[in-house]
Order: structure tokens, then C-alpha cells, then sequence
């Protein structure tokens, strides 16, 4: 039996996300959502991993305000292309054109996927970043207009779905699978693995 099996508090999943909610029930078959709204174009930092820091623990204070007797696990990804001037931090596209756009920069090359992981519980808190790296194949302006078209781009940052039809663009993963997908399992695991042995060891 899993180690968290033995977390002394209820869980709450600081995002709505359906990605997010269904990696998490791997480990946890049994949480709560919690709805955060943050303004992710308001923290963002210099470097990206900040950047998802701030977001991820944005999300988790907002849910732990209303679930104080909770573990609440806050999360957020964004994608970083490297440029010749600066990395561009990648979120959620606002429209087809802007997803549209992403897809070009990211056709034919390297980028890296962030994942911040913020979570809280009533004895203290534990936060770290998990990045993968993905390699892109060259990409049509066919491919993309089918793409955008399917919708499926508008809810994912760096608009692709790594388990969708986003899959098809990639060829190659270093890294966790599921960091892109919106939550790094083995490291959320690790972390919550931990809670349950301090609470194991009371």
C-alpha cells in the first residue's frame, strides 16, 4: 500500500485543471478541488522557474485559506523557448492567433517545460520545480490551422497537450512525462511520501 495511504489530513488540488485532477488520482484516489484564481501575467519573474514558483504558490495560499486543515498541492506549468535575446515564457494562448504563434516557435525545436509545485499542510510546507525538456518536429501551417481548429491548444500552456493530438509533434522527451502533462507524479509522490513518515513518526 502506498505510502499516502497514511497522510494524516485530507487533500486538496489546488486547480481545476482535468489533467492535473486526473495524474493526482493516480496517487490520491480521494481529494478535493479548489478553484484558484491567479493572474499569472502578474508574477511573472526574469527566470521562469520563479516564475512558476510564484504561480504554483499563489494557487496553494488561495486554497489553504479556505482548507487550513488540509495538505493542499498547488501547481503550475509554462513552457520557456529560448531565443536569441531572452527566454519567452509560454502560458495558456489568449486567442487562436496567439496559439498559433506558439506553435511556430516551438515547430523544429527544443523547449523546456516548468512545472512549479507549491504544497502546504498545517506543520509547514514543501515547494520545488521540475523541468522536462521537448523536441518538436517540423510542423506545417496545415498542421497547425488543423490543430487550432480542434480547440484543443486553448486551455494548455505552450498550447499542445503532450496526450492529446499534441503528440504527434513531438520526438522527444527528456525528462517526466507527466511534468508536461501538468504534475510530476514520481516527485509529488516522493514529497508527499515524506509528510506521511513525519506524521508516521509522532
Amino acid at each position: 500500500m502506498s505510502v499516502t495511504h497514511y497522510l494524516a489530513y485530507p487533500v486538496v488540488l489546488a486547480s481545476a485543471s482535468p489533467r492535473r485532477q486526473d495524474l493526482l488520482r493516480r496517487l490520491i484516489p480521494d481529494f478535493q478541488v479548489f478553484e484558484a484564481d491567479v493572474d499569472e501575467e502578474s508574477m511573472i519573474a526574469p527566470w521562469p522557474w520563479e516564475t512558476a514558483a510564484r504561480c504554483a504558490k499563489a494557487k496553494a495560499e488561495q486554497a489553504f485559506e479556505r482548507h487550513p486543515g488540509s495538505i493542499v498541492i498547488g501547481g503550475d506549468t509554462l513552457v520557456v523557448v529560448s531565443g536569441t535575446q531572452k527566454m519567452q515564457q509560454l502560458f495558456k494562448p489568449k486567442d487562436d492567433e496567439d496559439a498559433r504563434r506558439m506553435l511556430r516557435l516551438l515547430s523544429g525545436n527544443d523547449h523546456r517545460v516548468i512545472t512549479g509545485v507549491h504544497i502546504l499542510w498545517p506543520r509547514g510546507k514543501k515547494a520545488f520545480e521540475v523541468e522536462t525538456t521537448i523536441t518538436f518536429r517540423e510542423i506545417s501551417e496545415g498542421e497547425i490551422a488543423s490543430y487550432v481548429a480542434s480547440g484543443e491548444p486553448m486551455d494548455k500552456a505552450g498550447a499542445y497537450a503532450a496526450q492529446g493530438r499534441g503528440a504527434g509533434f513531438i520526438e522527444r522527451v527528456v525528462g517526466s512525462l507527466t511534468n508536461v502533462i501538468g504534475l510530476p507524479l514520481d516527485e509529488v509522490e516522493q514529497a508527499l511520501a515524506e509528510l506521511a513518515e513525519y506524521s508516521l513518526a509522532d
